[in-house]
């Protein structure tokens, strides 16, 4: 038996049947758990991402990052327009700016 507890894809149930194995699961349905597990999803998300920036891990993240803006009522439309406004105000990382220390 394989433990995983955490949140996945809508279509691994199936993927998981068809290997043959019997999956065991429970439907996130109180907000609260199901915004955490979408969190810890994307805490997973990005440290998979740091060990591979390969296209499907962007992909992944990006989806996790959908999700979670969903829930909270936004669209990605509006985080794009949101992601602009804050690369004008205070800039992208193109520049490539580490800041060590102030004073």
């Amino acid at each position: 038996m394989k433990t995983f507890n955490k949140l996945v894809r809508d279509k691994i149930l199936e993927i998981v049947r068809a290997n043959g194995e019997t999956p065991h699961y429970r439907i996130l349905k109180n907000d609260a758990e199901y915004l955490q597990a979408l969190l810890d999803k994307d805490v997973e998300e990005g440290l998979e991402l740091a060990e591979d920036t390969n296209i499907d891990e962007l992909a992944d993240k990006l989806e996790v990052l959908y999700a979670i803006a969903k829930h909270q009522g936004y669209t990605p439309e509006q985080i794009e327009q949101a992601r602009q406004e804050k690369a004008v105000r205070r800039g992208g990382f193109e520049d490539r700016i580490f800041l060590e220390s102030t004073e």
